[in-house]
């Protein structure tokens, strides 16, 4: 056989993957049944390669079937390059892909739900290129918020559903009134409610400012707490760390209470137990258009979301 220049420029994958399969079955027909075609198309695949690389790959008879030097060398590459695709297919096979963007979420301050937590770890895990922002507000610049369509999802605490956007009632979140340890009351078991009243208040800055749709203000009105404030923060570690300092009382949500600040630093007072609480929902415009990336997190987030009185925990 002549010798020429191979064609490289004109070599097929489909022609390697053939003629790796022909040297791993030592025939032609097992080869062709192996990729379910006919034997003259492997044949003349093999024909053809031989010709492109102008070299003899096989030496082959009824009764021998021989790799030449070339042939072996090219072997040798082919299980090489197979490995390579194989590696290519099992990366672009992995939970990863191209999902792109941006999914906003507005929250109020420490919220305690397990079930967003997982949310949000399973889609970085699946869409790693998606970027997660949170924004801690008040309830009522979260159902504002959404409803301008500002952000696509909010979770806040509400007296009752708001007319014009999906709200999804997850669970009722339970307050106490906290003092410090060094508070005067605190270890005391007959506090009455008259007592707290005249007592200064610590308040989170949206139930301080806030207006109807802000529960905290429910809270404290409702208890007759509040008629001389001594303190306002707006997250829930600072107006903790104020009654904790003895500054003076305060609601705080219960869960969130023990899961930030350490508990001998905190007093609950006996009063009104079982009494306080508020409900949280998830907010969501039902008409506002969703990208890609936020319909990924809508329906992970659909799936692990609690619901009132399955007994999830908080």
């Amino acid at each position: 056989m002549t010798v020429r220049s191979p064609r490289i420029r004109n070599l097929n994958w489909n022609l390697l993957r053939t003629f790796l399969v022909i040297v791993e079955e030592r025939s032609i027909t097992r080869a062709a049944e192996r990729l379910h075609v006919r034997q003259p198309t492997v044949s003349a695949s093999l024909q053809k390669l031989e010709e492109t690389l102008g070299a003899q790959l096989v030496q082959r008879n009824s009764r021998r079937f021989v790799l030449t030097v070339r042939g072996e060398a090219l072997r040798q590459e082919c299980i090489e390059i197979h490995q390579h695709v194989e590696r290519i297919a099992e990366r672009l096979e992995t939970d990863e892909d191209d999902l792109a963007g941006l999914v906003r979420i507005m929250l109020v301050t420490e919220l305690v739900l397990p079930a967003l937590d997982q949310a949000l770890g399973l889609m970085h895990r699946r869409h790693p290129s998606v970027m997660l922002s949170l924004d801690v507000a008040g309830s009522q610049e979260i159902a504002r918020a959404v409803a301008q369509r500002s952000v696509p999802f909010g979770f806040c605490l509400l007296p009752k559903p708001l007319v014009g956007l999906e709200c999804r009632l997850l669970m009722r979140e339970a307050f106490g009134i906290f003092c410090g340890r060094t508070h005067p009351l605190a270890g005391r078991q007959d506090v009455t409610l008259e007592e707290l009243r005249a007592e200064p208040f610590v308040a989170f800055r949206c139930g301080h400012d806030g207006g109807a749709l802000e529960p905290m203000v429910a809270l404290r009105e409702g208890a007759g707490l509040g008629a001389r404030t001594a303190g306002v923060a707006p997250h829930l570690r600072e107006v903790a760390r104020m009654i904790a300092a003895g500054i003076g009382i305060g609601l705080l949500p219960v869960a969130a209470a023990e899961s930030v600040i350490e508990r001998d630093r905190l007093w609950r007072l006996p009063v009104l137990h079982d009494r306080l609480g508020a409900d949280l929902y998830f907010l969501r415009s039902p008409d506002a258009p969703l990208d890609r990336a936020e319909r990924a997190f809508l329906s992970l987030l659909s799936d692990l979301l609690p619901v009132p009185g399955d007994g999830l925990p908080v």
